[in-house]
């Protein structure tokens, strides 16, 4: 199978899923009504310790404080309280988004929640939006835009690795109960493959996650409408002051804003609230810019930084082993994908065309 060319998890017939799922947004039915065999359920016991399990008929729970039994918690309401065969007592309720991202089979570091809705929100992914994104990773972030884009929206996720691919398509369709709508995911590097299969000027939102999102310059702006936005997530000081002096020096988007956000908990009991003693500190930064229209040049800020010269060192200290990230090995990545795909409650794979 050709890497450059693949497509897995084509779109399917919106109105097709939807008389499927009674009328309801793709993925409603599994966050409502009372728990169903198949669903993930959050248990947490007296102690405060959390558990997800996936609901069999005649599977049970077991811990080193007795068994619960899986048909205790079928046909429960959310947010019940269930109790095991010693007694001990258990608060049962779906898993939020932020909860399943967290736990999900992951093959890549995923874009925390905290991220994913600054994208979302910063980005202005809109019902009906048409979207691409690359790269998908485990696809946490594809989740979040599949939620805002809707099922009448577009989202064309492009994947370099077909294990991540895979590892993101069972995440998907664990969530959302099967394969979304507005979705497509597709084999191969972002800046070849997204002007050969979007026409220009047809594209919404560009998001990208990537090691080197510079070097997508003539592809995005190809692709993406005049006004529409481009966000971009790295990790590094030096991958951010690159990408913005690139948009800064093609003329054809405006003035790159950067940022990145940093979430801490409190501890709340009694009279001592205070801080939490660890926070979700930096994860990546966050930078965006707008489409001019055609023939447009952005204006100059009257203060630039000084150009600074990369070279080929540069983008080698910016890859995962050199920044301390511990490199995921080929058979992991093949049982993140297994165990990703096994949550799902697709009987048939969707097909995998070339």
């Amino acid at each position: 199978m050709s890497s450059e060319s693949a497509a897995i998890g084509t779109s399917t017939d919106p109105s097709a899923t939807a008389a499927a799922t009674g009328d309801q947004p793709v993925g409603a039915a599994r966050r409502r009504g009372p728990f169903r065999e198949g669903e993930r359920v959050q248990l947490t016991d007296e102690r405060g310790r959390m558990n997800t399990i996936s609901l069999e008929s005649g599977g049970a729970f077991h811990t080193h404080r007795g068994f619960l039994n899986h048909d205790d918690i079928i046909g429960k309401v959310d947010g019940s309280v269930v109790v095991n065969n010693v007694g001990q007592q258990y608060q049962t309720l779906r898993p939020l988004l932020s909860d399943f991202v967290l736990s999900m089979p992951r093959g890549a570091a995923v874009v925390y929640p905290k991220d994913a809705g600054q994208i979302v929100t910063m980005a202005d992914i809109f019902p009906g939006a048409r979207v691409v994104e690359a790269g998908v990773g485990s696809g946490a972030l594809s989740i979040s835009l599949l939620r805002a884009v809707g099922d009448q929206g577009y989202l064309h996720s492009f994947e370099r690795r077909e294990e991540f691919a895979e590892i993101a398509r069972g995440n998907v369709e664990t969530i959302f109960g099967g394969p979304h709508p507005a979705w497509k995911i597709s084999l191969g590097d972002f800046q070849e493959q997204v002007v050969r299969t979007e026409e220009p000027g047809s594209i919404d939102r560009v998001v990208l996650d990537m090691l080197a999102p510079w070097e997508c310059l003539d592809a995005v702006a190809t692709v993406l409408a005049p006004g529409g936005v481009w966000i971009n997530y790295v990790a590094t000081v030096t991958q951010l002051s690159r990408t913005a002096e690139a948009i800064r020096a093609d003329g054809r988007f405006t003035e790159p804003d950067a940022w990145e956000s940093l979430v801490r908990g409190w501890h709340l009991e009694g009279l001592a609230v205070r801080p939490d003693h660890r926070m979700v500190a930096h994860t990546g930064f966050l930078l965006v810019t707008r489409r001019l229209a055609a023939g447009v040049t952005g204006i100059s800020v009257k203060r630039r930084p000084s150009k600074t010269d990369f070279n080929e060192d540069d983008v080698n200290a910016w890859t995962p082993g050199a920044v301390g990230e511990r490199l995921v090995s080929d058979k992991k990545l093949r049982r993140a994908a297994r165990d990703a795909i096994a949550g799902t409650n697709v009987k048939d794979d969707p097909e995998i065309t070339n």
